[in-house]
């Protein structure tokens, strides 16, 4: 291989390399900030203080309390949909849903 063309395969490695570095430091400081406990800041809430999920059993939105443990007052853990959003919510990466218009 000629030099020339070993010096731009090595520069753009480098720039792939700072992006990929840059990337993965964002979605780190993002995933840092909302794993706080379940409700306290990391889920949009409504007026009353409910979380604004979209349920994942029924596919709607719901504005429900979540207990200490996170899990939603609508969990039933005998199926997969509510064991599946109890987890997304420990992860930090449930659906939520807000209004525009500030109305439920």
């Amino acid at each position: 291989m000629d030099e020339g063309f070993e010096q731009f395969v090595r520069d753009r490695l480098r720039k792939l390399g700072k992006g990929y570095e840059r990337t993965r430091r964002a979605y780190t400081e993002g995933k840092g900030e909302a794993d706080g406990s379940p409700g306290e800041g990391s889920l949009p809430v409504d007026e009353a203080g409910r979380a604004k999920l979209v349920c994942r059993r029924y596919a709607e939105k719901r504005a429900v309390e979540l207990d200490s443990e996170g899990k939603p007052a609508c969990f039933d853990p005998d199926h997969t949909d509510c064991v599946g959003c109890v987890e997304d919510i420990q992860d930090g990466v449930i659906e939520t849903w807000d209004d525009p218009r500030g109305r439920q």
